[in-house]
């Protein structure tokens, strides 16, 4: 999911925002006004979520 999420986020056609607090990063990845992707990154623990066929949104322009 690595690989995929840095694709997503690379993509020009999907946008990303992040918020930090203190120990934790959320990364999120949108399609439009539709959230696709995030990654949460807590002290050593980083964690991919992925909408179900998000897929479809790795090569779309």
């Amino acid at each position: 999911m690595k690989t995929e999420f840095e694709n997503l986020q690379q993509n020009i056609a999907h946008s990303y925002d992040v918020d930090t607090n203190s120990d934790k990063q959320v990364l999120k990845i949108y399609c439009g006004e539709v959230l696709i992707a995030k990654k949460i990154k807590q002290k050593k623990s980083i964690r991919y979520f992925g909408v179900r066929d998000y897929q479809k949104y790795l090569y779309s322009v």
